[in-house]
């Protein structure tokens, strides 16, 4: 333990962590820049706060303080002390609604400040995107803005009062009238009152630099409001009382399309007479799809409010007319509109990525100008790109003038590097002769720092270091941020990693192929962190049900990032701290649906368990869950399950069961089915009993039996192939023996391979269980098994029918990234559709059965994240199933629930949604849960049998109860 470490932790209360894991966490925020701080703190109170200031101004060690690590420019990062204000200084302290005040800690994410508002009809005015996990501390730090400042401006223009701590230990309560100012402030700046009359340019989004002109005394000489946006560089906040204001009662969102971006942006300034709540702008380059959106090539959103539905609308409707647009639509619907706003919201992360898959990064991205000046800064803007030969893709608060783009620089060579810096002192100068600000949103940082004199002057930028002198002497909060600031171009984030391509076994085809791009794809944003999961979200479940940040899909891939980089993780694929991080990632695959630049931890996880484990004994799990198919079959082979099934209903056997094998003593050991599904199908085809005749005369859809349909729910496969052929498909099976050139139509196996009858029958299997548990050689060798009896199937156009969302999720993804070697993988994800997905392409004239029941359940997580469930909703409406179903994840999410150490998370995760639907349901309401894990976690949780949809479909076809046959 260093000297310093002890130190701290005889005076502070909260966790002190030099460990490498703490340390790998905070070396960036949301930026391109990179610092490996010494240790972090989590204080407890304000006492915590002043005694780590004591201890790090005796030791000479600087003090960055940290929210929620979405900075852009990098002043979330230092190389000293973190203070990380999210763990336990996070509380809404107090809410006055009749003052429309709220007292609260610098580590309150915004989202429960207005969540706590709303009840109120209050809510604080700005709201970035990252509103779900910034925080209160770090909006003042930054002085953040978000898409309504039009109507409720800056996060300055919100605080009341601040609690701060100087770096001398003062403790300040900053307000109007001097209060809390420091020694030698006022001084300082009534001795320049002039300048500071005349040096701040006049627009609404000037963040740049610090806020001196608060200081003027027909400004109120609000010590306060010029704190904000200072960047944790003059002191470090400890409370705050901040302003709400009332929120409309109803809304309404314009979205009004123009040809391009420049008609857009021209036309913003325009609508500001109007009194609208924003007005938001992109253009299509930045939007994935633009189905929902009226026709155009840009698009302003414009959000109006009142006292009614009709009073905003009417609103909205007057915004249209008066605008001259290409079309427009107006949306009401609460639940429509939030479906637009996703679109602009996840554009911070869309943006790191050109449409033609090329990284993209911020450094320059928020300048602002005034409104009136926006179009034609903006084709200044896109003409100096072309002649730098760059791309970005503007878009953001129009109606202040406020641009974001991210920019494909080449920050991974000394060419590259240059010109990023080239660029960003010529876009420094476009910028001023706009009248604009080099920060409009996000703060200086190290992005811009370096570029204040042209905006500021030297003179003025010498005041700021004088500032910063009056308040922080020793230089020791946030150094190299604002004042004296370190290079633009330096400790870059992606300096440290492998030039060369990683040997790695998964293809990563949306990535060259390179592993360490895969990494880089995380920028930080911190989607990942959000508290509550939206509508069918799924990520990041480990990091709702524990709060800690190595358990957040942001925070393993900062470890895999350290891993690389070999610095602070030193071992590489060997760590002990990447393995514990990953441990709890459930593999639910959410990220590479949730995440806005999809990354895609679970093949990373899978990735980094194979080489971790390369040539080392696994842990006993990774054979009794990631071998599971092996197993079953054995016992199909043997006619055990009855007996298998007895003993393990002994308490003392499946105690050592459990043990032995790895598995989370609270878990109940699954019943095997005793007759499994092939074997049905064999026995039902050899007494004639399948359809035949003009009922099934339709297409032939071939019918996947995974591992969990074959040996654990057969009762699912016989409902699928009830009700296939019910729509009319003809079902057959996949080939169980190697073929050379046969058909396919009834299953049965021709023209043999002769070696085949030597090796035996075989059984088609997705590998996924041994995927999961990063068994990826194994994986590959059964996967090949598997092409080589499916080619047959290859060359029809039957498709094939996969019943289990996992199952089809890894023949659609982890196939053809496993084997990219190999055309055929590519081919059989092709074909892959969901049992809703069948029915609605191959059976279109098919009307389902009515059901005419409520639905309650969960959408697997691989589906929602892999397949999409958009087929599953329109069959389940057809059947008169109504109601949504919840996101979240299940929490079993295949072998990690089973697994011993991992029963906590998994319950809670179930807790999160899934458990709570299923009990607030009325009598009669059916439980949809199409994967066997999710049915499990039913069982074993809440006592509760989940269903397949087609197990639903067949009952109402026949009545057959869909008995599994256990």
């Amino acid at each position: 333990m260093t000297d310093l470490e002890a130190q701290l932790r005889a005076v502070v209360r909260g966790e002190v962590g030099f460990d490498v894991t703490s340390r790998a966490l905070t070396t960036m925020d949301a930026s391109n820049y990179r610092r490996v701080p010494v240790g972090v703190v989590a204080p407890r109170d304000a006492d915590d706060v002043t005694a780590v200031l004591a201890v790090c101004r005796e030791q000479g060690v600087p003090v960055v303080a940290r929210g929620g690590g979405t900075s852009i420019a990098g002043q979330a990062t230092g190389t000293g002390v973190v203070l990380d204000f999210t763990r336990h200084m996070n509380r809404l302290v107090a809410l006055d609604p009749q003052a429309r005040t709220a007292v609260v800690q610098p580590g309150l994410v915004l989202d429960r400040l207005q969540e706590a508002a709303a009840p109120h009809g209050l809510r604080f005015g700005p709201d970035p995107s990252t509103h779900s996990r910034c925080t209160l501390g770090g909006m003042i730090g930054n002085n953040s803005c978000g898409s309504h400042s039009v109507a409720w401006g800056t996060t300055a223009d919100s605080v009341r009062e601040l609690d701060v701590v100087t770096a001398r230990g003062a403790r300040l309560r900053l307000g109007r009238d001097w209060a809390g100012a420091p020694d030698g402030l006022r001084a300082l700046a009534e001795g320049e009152l002039a300048r500071l009359r005349t040096g701040f340019p006049e627009l609404p989004r000037r963040i740049s630099g610090y806020a001196l002109d608060a200081l003027l005394p027909e400004n109120g000489a609000d010590v306060a409001r010029s704190f904000c946006g200072s960047e944790g560089t003059l002191g470090v906040l400890t409370e705050a009382v901040v302003r709400l204001v009332e929120s409309p009662r109803a809304r309404a969102l314009a979205v009004l399309a123009y040809a391009d971006e420049s008609a857009a942006a021209e036309a913003a300034a325009g609508l500001l007479p109007f009194g609208p709540l924003t007005v938001e702008g992109m253009a299509a380059d930045l939007v994935p799809s633009t189905a929902e959106l009226p026709r155009g090539g840009a698009w302003l959103f414009v959000e109006t409010g009142g006292e009614s539905a009709g009073e905003a609308r009417a609103r909205a409707e007057a915004i249209v007319r008066a605008a001259d647009v290409v079309d427009a639509l107006v949306v009401t619907d609460p639940a429509g509109q939030r479906a637009l706003w996703r679109i602009r919201e996840d554009a911070s992360g869309t943006a790191t990525r050109m449409p033609d898959g090329t990284e993209a990064w911020p450094g320059w991205e928020d300048c602002a100008v005034p409104p009136a000046r926006l179009g034609a800064y903006l084709r200044d803007f896109r003409a100096l790109m072309t002649a730098h030969g760059l791309r970005g893709t503007p878009y953001g608060h129009f109606g202040d003038g406020c641009i974001h783009v991210r920019i494909d620089f080449d920050l991974l060579t000394a060419p590259g590097v240059a010109r990023f810096r080239r660029f960003s002192e010529e876009l420094a100068e476009l910028v001023v002769a706009h009248g604009g600000s080099l920060s409009g949103e996000h703060g200086d940082g190290q992005a811009r720092a370096e570029l204040l004199p042209r905006m500021y002057g030297s003179e003025m930028v010498g005041l700021f270091e004088r500032v910063k002198g009056a308040w922080d002497p020793d230089d020791l909060l946030n150094p190299g941020m604002l004042v004296r600031p370190a290079p633009l171009d330096s400790g870059l984030r992606f300096s440290v990693l492998p030039r060369e391509p990683v040997d790695v076994a998964f293809g990563y085809p949306s990535d060259g192929g390179d592993f360490s791009a895969a990494v880089r794809r995380c920028v930080g944003v911190a989607k990942c962190r959000t508290t509550s999961v939206s509508g069918s979200g799924v990520m990041c479940p480990s990091f709702r049900a524990t709060g800690v940040e190595e358990h957040s899909t942001r925070g393993r891939a900062r470890l895999l990032h350290e891993m690389l980089a070999g610095e602070v993780v030193t071992d590489g694929w060997r760590s002990k701290e990447v393995r514990d991080a990953l441990d709890l990632c459930l593999s639910c695959k959410g990220c590479r649906s949730d995440c806005p630049v999809g990354v895609d931890m679970a093949t990373y996880k899978a990735e980094f368990l194979h080489q971790h484990y390369a040539g080392r004994r696994r842990p006993a799990a990774h054979h009794a869950l990631g071998r599971l198919p092996v197993w079953l079959r054995a016992v199909s082979r043997t006619h055990t399950a009855r007996l298998v099934n007895a003993l393990s209903a002994l308490p003392p056997l499946a105690r050592a069961a459990k043990r032995l094998g790895g598995l989370a003593p609270e878990r109940e050991i699954p019943r095997l089915a005793t007759r499994t599904f092939s074997r049905w199908w064999e026995g039902r085809r050899a007494s004639g009993s399948s359809a035949e005749g003009p009922t099934a005369q339709g297409d032939l859809v071939v019918l996947w039996p995974d591992t969990f349909t074959e040996h654990l729910s057969p009762g699912v496969g016989r409902a699928a192939v009830r009700v296939l052929e019910a729509a009319g498909l003809r079902v057959a099976l996949p080939p169980t023996l190697r073929l050379e050139k046969p058909p396919v139509g009834d299953g049965r196996t021709v023209a043999l391979d002769p070696l085949s009858l030597l090796r035996g029958r075989g059984r088609v299997c997705c590998g996924l269980t041994y995927v999961s548990t990063g068994q990826l050689d194994r994986a590959r060798a059964v996967m090949r098994r598997t092409l080589d009896l499916m080619e047959p199937v290859l060359e029809t156009d039957a498709p094939v029918v996969v019943l289990e969302p996992s199952c089809a999720a890894a023949l659609r993804t982890d196939v053809p990234e496993l084997l990219h070697d190999d055309p055929r993988a590519a081919r059989l994800s092709a074909k892959v559709l969901t049992f809703a997905e069948t029915l609605e392409r191959h059976a279109p004239g098919w009307t389902p059965p009515r059901v005419d029941r409520p639905v309650t359940g969960q959408t697997h997580c691989h589906q929602h994240a892999v397949l999409g469930d958009a087929a599953d909703r329109r069959l389940r409406d057809a059947a008169l199933l109504t109601g949504e179903l919840s996101g979240g994840c299940c929490g079993l999410a295949g072998n990690f629930g089973f697994e011993k150490g991992h029963y906590e998370v998994s319950a809670a995760c179930a807790e999160e949604q899934l458990l709570p639907s299923v009990r607030d349901a009325p009598d009669g309401t059916v439980v949809l849960a199409d994967g066997y894990s999710c049915r499990t976690q039913l069982e074993q949780l809440a006592g509760v049998r989940g269903r397949h949809l087609a197990e639903v479909l067949a009952e109402a076809l026949d009545g057959d109860p869909g008995h599994d046959g256990t």
